[in-house]
């Protein structure tokens, strides 16, 4: 799917805002990628989301170079050692579940006019494992939760950002996925670590305002912070070496970093931080409350998804880039 115009920009950039909850978290992190041009790849679809904003204006278009050869942590959200008992669900079950069209790589219409992506696949993987029937559905973000309410859908799969409030009025099944932030350092600095002691006078350039700058100014005090209003002038910075580091979204980090803009001028270090108060509790799959026998059988298909390798393979397949 080719992004062509401001309106479908706008589309996938409000998702992003509520996966991420502030703006200037992780919205702002990803809206560069799409100011940046960079194709997200799923397996054997490719998403090119090359549309320019206003916002930066000289930046030319890249596709991301690939990723260097490194040892992959495969995050885990699930603890391996809690078990969680089997819930069967009526035979003949099948579960609809509604997703966004807009939101490479998580969920996306591919170039055969299927939706596709991280979600998509892990909302088959969770019906496999159940031995249930399964339908996914396309839907705008704002008639999302309303198609679970209405008994139009059982089940949300779009990356709902877990929140209090979300919990109240929803049963959420365990994590799907969690967004960390990174430290990237200039090679040429000789940063080996990103403890407090080793960073103590370092230049660190980040987007004011965000939770990045609340992190920093709270566990790191003695870093030097360079506030930048958008994160393409904080990558900026650290490439050209007017900071020694950036501090910002791993996803958005990850794909800088291996996009022709960063000129290999840096690489990541310590981490991943993912601090719940500062950066969320992550994704989770949303359903209709009191309905706890699909939410307890999803939350053991999550569970026995992740034990087996599966989750991993998912991760692999859409996030070629490690962020984690």
């Amino acid at each position: 799917m080719q992004v062509k115009n401001v309106e479908q920009t706008d589309a996938m950039l409000s998702a992003i805002a509520r996966f991420g909850g502030k703006p200037s978290q992780i919205a702002r992190d990803l809206a560069l990628l799409v100011r940046l041009g960079v194709a997200f790849s799923a397996g054997p679809v490719a998403i090119s989301v090359g549309l320019l904003l206003a916002a930066s204006p000289g930046i030319a278009q890249i596709s991301p170079q690939p990723a260097a050869r490194e040892a992959v942590t495969i995050p885990g959200f699930i603890d391996p050692e809690r078990r969680i008992d089997r819930r069967d669900l009526p035979r003949g079950t099948t579960i609809r579940f509604v997703t966004e069209e807009d939101f490479p790589p998580f969920n996306f219409v591919g170039r055969d006019g299927a939706l596709a992506g991280f979600n998509v696949d892990l909302a088959r993987a969770i019906c496999a494992e159940l031995g249930t029937g399964c339908t996914i559905q396309p839907r705008k973000w704002d008639f999302l939760l309303p198609a679970v309410d209405r008994g139009e859908a059982e089940a949300v799969i779009a990356s709902h950002r877990i929140s209090s409030d979300l919990r109240r009025e929803y049963e959420l099944s365990l994590p799907t996925i969690r967004v960390s932030a990174r430290f990237a350092a200039r090679r040429d600095k000789n940063i080996t670590s990103a403890d407090i002691k080793a960073l103590a006078g370092r230049t660190v350039s980040v987007v004011g305002g965000s939770a990045h700058e609340a992190y920093l100014n709270a566990f790191f005090p003695a870093l030097k912070l360079s506030r930048f209003e958008r994160l393409d002038l904080a990558f900026e910075a650290a490439q050209k070496g007017e900071a020694d580091l950036v501090f910002a979204d791993g996803v958005a980090t990850a794909f800088w970093l291996n996009g022709a803009t960063a000129a290999s001028c840096c690489a990541f270090v310590g981490g991943p931080f993912t601090e719940s108060r500062y950066f969320g509790e992550g994704a989770a799959i949303v359903m209709r409350r009191g309905n706890t026998d699909l939410r307890q059988a999803i939350d053991y298909a999550l569970w026995r998804i992740s034990r087996d390798g599966r989750y991993a393979k998912l991760y692999l397949k859409h996030f070629p880039v490690p962020f984690y």
